[in-house]
């Protein structure tokens, strides 16, 4: 009995043991580490007394059993017993332990009751539960004395069912329960509530207060009974659950029941004010009303309502969350169209943000005229120009006619004019300040020397608003003073006189007329020649630069044909002019040169004629249009070879003669030559000394002379008397009739012309004979219409669509033809084009029917008349005419 004891000891020691190293692993309990270290070493000891042998009975009442009920308390007394020392010992060493337990469980403790009377507890960790826990434990208790005796003994207690209330489990057990309900969800279960028996019986549900619409089922399932509004009903209510056993214990739980607002209420505006007044020009940002209204869900909780203008305007904007309507764009009262209507309307809209309710609100904004433009004047400056000596008290400008002030309130639109001023101001005044008619006041002339000489007057006029806070303007005016021509130029002279070479170059000037005008500022003087410049071969041989006044010669001037020329040049400055009178004095120089009659000769003389011999009885006679006769020189330049020829007088006549100076040498040798050309100048500087011809023109004439020298004939020849041919040739040309090659070259243009014309006339006139002609070239190819008539029946009907016109067609030829009224339908006529080479006179033959040369005219028209329909179509039919093909 000892050793099974012993053995159930030592392996509950060991399981002790285990259990209590586990325990001592956790690192917060080091009271219970300590303890079940103590109680490990005395069960040690208690086996060491046990296998010693000095086992004694010490503890007095065990082993025994006792009872305990469960839920019981920490401290509750389970057993009593009492422990007896040997009579050696003077004491207990070693209080009564629980050194092990079946099963294990810290559930009991021994405490001390005094002396050696101990007792059993319950230590309330963990409480006793008759449902969950084991229903008996096994204590074995160790004591040992001071002599060293020990005893081990057993001790079972069982535990007792007790009737224990009933428990809520779920998140009811551990806390309080909330639960949100929507409004106006309809009435059903809402939660469920979850409670147990310990003893497993059956439990009753109860709620508290009875007067909230809310109920439990047998089930533990809360009901609502009735559909929330959460406008109108609390907002929270407080559930008692009670469950009870059927032994009366019960337990009780709170259940709270949110109610939860929707949107379900439409917003409401509460401002009631409709129309507000502004003035115009706001800055943005400006407040102009403070637009609220309520959402009945959102009594208890920020609002959530959204406020819009419904119709789009530049001019305002609403604070979506606020409800603040300001100002966000510039508004002006003056321009259109709050000129014509100063009124703005707008349309609030609120919404709450979850649904569609909403509500609007109409609003008018009236915009009030200020003083905010000053008076504009266009143009802004002006340009007036008035006549010099002007009357005094002449309107000028009349300004109010181009200056308004764009307010519309008269009270802001009202203005005047003052402050004139600028250089010369004194000659200007305003009639008023209201009219703002800009007049002179004295007289201004351009000529008198105590004038300023200013052509210009600059002057500003202020124009100013007559409201606060008085806006003006400056209005820059320039008043230009036109000249009046007052006077007529004057020359500087009543004549001029020019004297000039005849040989001055055409263009060249010669000479300046000079007018002045006494108006201020001065005019412009044009110059102009109004009489004479002219002669019987040029219109125009003198012409004036019209501003300068200049005097050019056009044309070449001839002292030999007009010694002096006489014209009138004319001042003009406007309307007003004067004239003066220009001699031309056309100076004399030797521009001329000799002119000889006749100025080629040929001439035949013998071989033997006599030195000394007036050949043929030749004579030269010469004119100078500008130089006396006597200044004439003669002489042989070119071909007179070994001086054969001389003219005699050589100088100082008119009239020269050819002489033979020496006589001819052939037989000689000395003369080769038998044909002379001679060259004679003739010169009019006989008259001039050396230094004279250094300085002074010498213009010089030529004459041609071809001599044949006659040799001595054979036989003996009969003096003839010779004959001179002489051809006298005159160069009028002049150099400025510039006028002679352009008729010639247009006349001979015009012959070519009307030569190439005629040439082709007769061309056309030749190619019509040719073609007439009945010559066999060449076979033509003739193109021969023939006709042949079938009978087509016009099978279907159809509409032009270019005319309108009904017409018929054949769907299988295409034949087609226009439809008239009441008309039966006919055949046409097909057309074939044959192309043949004939070798006769063009005439076609038929390939399938050969009509006779003599058929009669009337069917040669039927037949042409039957071939019109299918002729080709004009230019307006013809694109609908290849549609109906």
């Amino acid at each position: 009995m000892s050793s099974f004891s012993g053995a159930t000891t030592e392996s509950r020691a060991e399981t002790s043991g285990d259990a209590s190293l586990d325990h001592n692993l956790h690192p917060g309990n080091v009271k219970d580490r300590v303890v079940k270290t103590m109680k490990s070493m005395l069960l040690f000891l208690v086996l060491l007394g046990v296998v010693s042998g000095k086992r004694t009975e010490l503890l007095k009442g065990l082993p025994a059993t006792s009872t305990v009920e469960e839920n019981s308390e920490a401290g509750v007394s389970v057993y009593n017993f009492n422990v007896t020392v040997s009579p050696l010992a003077s004491g207990i060493a070693v209080q009564p332990t629980i050194v092990n337990s079946n099963p294990l469980t810290e559930a009991f403790d021994i405490v001390s009751k005094g002396g050696l009377e101990f007792r059993v507890i319950t230590t309330g960790n963990p409480v006793l539960d008759y449902e969950t826990m084991p229903k008996s434990f096994d204590l074995q208790i160790f004591v040992e004395d001071t002599a060293g005796r020990t005893d081990l003994k057993l001790l079972t207690i069982q535990v007792k069912d007790k009737n224990e209330h009933p428990v809520f489990r779920g998140n009811l057990a551990i806390q309080t329960v909330t639960v949100y309900v929507l409004e106006r969800t309809p009435p059903g279960r809402i939660y469920q509530v979850d409670a147990a028996d310990p003893e497993n019986a059956k439990l009753k549900y109860s709620l508290l207060p009875a007067t909230v619409p809310f109920s439990i089922t047998k089930s533990g399932a809360i009901l609502s009974t009735k559909e929330f509004d959460y406008e109108k009903d609390p907002h929270c209510y407080f559930l008692n659950i009670t469950v009870t056993d059927p032994d009366g214990l019960n337990s009780t739980k709170t259940v709270i029941i949110n109610i939860i607002n929707i949107n379900d209420e439409r917003p409401y505006f509460t401002t009631k004010q409709r129309i507000y007044r502004i003035p115009e020009e706001q800055s943005p940002g400006t407040i102009v009303a403070n637009i609220t209204a309520k959402d009945p869900d959102d009594e208890d909780s920020p609002s959530r309502l959204f406020y819009s203008i419904q119709s789009s305007d530049r001019h305002f904007s609403i604070n979506p969350a606020t409800g603040v309507l300001q100002v966000t764009g510039r508004i002006d009262r003056d321009a259109l169209p709050l000129r014509l209507h100063p009124n703005i309307s707008l349309t609030v809209r609120v919404e709450d943000g979850l649904s569609s309710g909403h509500d609007t609100h109409q609003i008018t904004i009236i915009i009030d005229d200020v003083n905010d433009n000053p008076p504009e004047c266009n143009p802004s400056d002006f340009r007036e120009e008035v006549n010099e000596n002007t009357t005094p008290g002449t309107v000028l400008v009349d300004l109010r006619n181009y200056c308004k002030d764009i307010d519309v309130d008269p009270s802001n639109n009202q203005f005047s004019f003052t402050g004139l001023s600028g250089f010369g101001s004194n000659n200007f005044a305003l009639e008023s300040t209201v009219s703002g008619r800009l007049v002179m006041t004295g007289t201004i002339d351009l000529e008198n020397p105590g004038n300023p000489g200013v052509e210009v007057y600059a002057l500003n006029v202020r124009v100013q608003d007559t409201a606060h806070p008085n806006y003006s303007n400056i209005i820059y005016i320039y008043i230009r003073i036109k000249p009046v021509n007052e006077f007529s130029p004057v020359f500087r002279n009543l004549s001029y006189v020019f004297s000039v070479s005849e040989i001055t170059k055409v263009g060249s000037s010669i000479g300046r007329v000079h007018a002045i005008d006494e108006d201020w500022p001065p005019n412009v003087i044009t110059y102009s020649i109004v009489a004479g410049a002219g002669n019987r071969d040029y219109t125009k041989i003198f012409w004036i630069s019209p501003t300068k006044g200049d005097v050019r010669i056009l044309a070449r001037l001839d002292y030999e044909t007009t010694q002096k020329h006489i014209f009138t040049v004319q001042a003009s400055v406007q309307e007003k002019s004067t004239t003066a009178s220009v001699t031309v004095n056309v100076l004399e120089v030797n521009d001329e040169e000799p002119v000889c009659s006749p100025n080629f000769f040929s001439l035949q003389i013998p071989v033997d004629l006599a030195v000394g011999t007036n050949i043929n009885g030749f004579r030269i006679e010469c004119q100078d249009r500008d130089s006396d006769p006597r200044s004439f020189r003669y002489f042989i330049s070119e071909g007179n070879e070994n001086g054969h020829f001389i003219f005699s007088p050589s100088a100082g006549s008119n009239i020269s003669h050819l002489i033979l100076a020496s006589r001819f040498d052939y037989e000689n040798g000395l003369d080769t030559n038998w044909i002379y050309s001679l060259h004679v100048h003739i010169t009019d500087d006989n008259l001039l000394s050396a230094r004279d011809k250094t300085t002074r023109l010498i213009k010089t004439g030529t004459v041609t002379l071809s001599i044949r020298v006659i040799p001595n004939p054979t036989t003996a020849t009969t003096t003839t008397r010779g004959f001179t041919v002489v051809t006298r040739r005159e160069n009028l040309y002049s150099p400025s009739a510039w006028y002679v090659p352009f008729a010639i070259t247009a006349g001979g243009l015009l012959l070519l012309g009307l030569l190439g014309h005629l040439g082709l006339l007769l061309l056309a006139r030749r190619r019509t004979a040719l073609i007439k002609a009945p010559e066999k070239k060449k076979a033509k190819k003739e193109v021969v219409m023939t006709m042949t008539k079938i009978n087509t029946v016009f099978d279907g009907e159809a509409r032009d669509p270019v005319s309108g016109r009904m017409y018929e067609f054949n769907s299988r030829s295409g034949a087609r033809r226009w439809k008239k009224s009441n008309e039966p339908l006919q055949p046409v006529l097909a057309v074939q084009v044959v192309s043949s080479d004939t070798e006769n006179s063009g005439q076609g033959v038929h390939r399938a029917e050969a009509p006779s040369k003599k058929e009669p005219s009337e069917k040669k028209k039927e037949l042409t008349a039957a071939t019109k329909p299918a002729a080709k179509p004009q230019q307006g039919d013809q694109k609908h005419q290849a549609s109906l093909g």
